[in-house]
């Protein structure tokens, strides 16, 4: 977030001109990703809500503006560990807030970091997502690619009492580690700090067997009917292997939604506590909070970083310009959360044609001195799906 700057704020649609707002239908609650994408397209025009309309005493027109904003999920891979740009944010600041160093005694919340479009002068949002993180970031993006829309209703809480709806679309970014400009409350942080049961590279985490394991057996018990029993049993089989030995890296999201839905998550006393249902059946998996959704879109991006590894070799955005094999499994394995076969592993990205030696070894490996080698972009026009591959998990 960009600090001292507000987002600009642009009329959306003029719902007097629509049906009279008891005609529409209210948007239904979501809790997966193919839900949440249905929801985004079918609610976009119904601008700001009923209750926010009547709290705020704000006309149709007013309270169907937007908060249109751009978040940049920043990966870096530095001593074989994942690490994420986070900004800090006061608890009740909006979406908008901006990262700045708190006052003393003040509560304080991470946030991924988040900046203003500008509708004149943007001419893409790629290229407003850049402006903003090389100027109040310091940090020069080199590979973005767009993540989600994130549009719920209540992401931003100021929407209850009548303020805009927030639309962020968030990037990921990949880059290698610098140190962000001073004056931005920023800092790079583990992703499993976040995630904490992601990281499978010592064996299953002990959050799953004493946390999230129980939770679900019971989740699944207090199903109304057979059927919706055995629909719960094959989303926590699929899921978090609960009863299978299989686990798949990549449904990063729909774990954090499962933990979401059962009340494993901090987001999900938020929700409890807006609806005035109270907090007391929340008991939080280990795993630190952030701000709004933005968990939910941290979530979203190690996902997607998981699927590309497989057939992109956007790895070689995250280690040095030569490595070691090593160094590239170990920069694999922490953002897969998973360990490698060493000699397949190397097998795969030598056979494969994904890199080349440079005649030149590292003399500081603690043995015989290893090879260091560069990234083959050839490899790029032979073939079409040059990935480094990860295999399935066995939990």
């Amino acid at each position: 977030m960009v600090p001292g700057r507000g987002w600009i704020r642009a009329p959306f649609l003029d719902t007097s001109k629509q049906a009279p707002q008891d005609e529409i239908e209210p948007c239904p609650e979501v809790r997966t990703a193919h839900q949440a994408a249905a929801r985004h397209v079918r609610c976009a025009a119904d601008g700001a809500t009923e209750i926010g309309r009547k709290g705020a005493g704000l006309s149709s027109v007013e309270s169907s503006r937007l908060v249109v904003g751009l978040s940049a999920v920043i990966i870096a891979v530095t001593d074989e560990e994942p690490r994420v740009l986070t900004v800090s944010l006061p608890v009740e600041a909006p979406i908008e807030g901006g990262g700045r160093a708190g006052a003393a005694g003040e509560q304080l919340q991470e946030a991924m970091p988040t900046g203003p479009l500008d509708p004149a002068g943007d001419l893409t949002l790629e290229r407003a997502l850049r402006r903003w993180v090389h100027t109040y970031a310091g940090i020069e993006l080199g590979y973005v690619e767009q993540l989600y829309t994130f549009g719920d209703r209540f992401r931003d809480p100021r929407e209850v009492e009548g303020g805009p709806r927030v639309v962020t679309a968030a990037y990921l970014a990949l880059v290698r580690e610098t140190r962000p400009a001073s004056g931005l409350a920023a800092h790079w942080r583990n992703v499993y700090r976040f995630l904490s049961w992601e990281d499978f590279r010592e064996g299953p985490p002990e959050v799953i067997d004493s946390h999230v394991a129980p939770t679900l057996r019971r989740w699944i018990d207090a199903a109304a009917t057979p059927a919706e029993h055995e629909l719960r049993r094959e989303r926590a089989a699929i899921v978090f292997g609960l009863g299978s030995p299989h686990w798949d890296t990549e449904r990063v999201l729909e774990r954090y939604e499962l933990l979401y839905e059962v009340g494993l998550v901090p987001e999900t006393g938020r929700e409890l506590e807006r609806r005035g249902s109270g907090l007391a059946d929340v008991v939080a998996v280990p795993g630190r909070a952030m701000a709004f959704d933005h968990r939910r879109i941290l979530a979203t991006a190690v996902g997607r970083m998981r699927a590309k590894l497989k057939y992109r070799p956007v790895i070689f955005e995250l280690v040095p310009e030569t490595f070691t094999l090593l160094q590239l499994q170990r920069s694999v394995e922490a953002l897969a959360g998973v360990r490698l076969h060493k000699q397949n592993f190397r097998r795969l990205v030598e056979q494969g044609g994904l890199v080349e030696g440079t005649g030149r070894h590292m003399t500081r490996t603690g043995g015989r001195p290893a090879e260091l080698f560069r990234f083959r972009r050839e490899v790029l026009l032979e073939r079409p799906a040059p990935g480094v591959g990860i295999p399935s998990v066995r939990r």
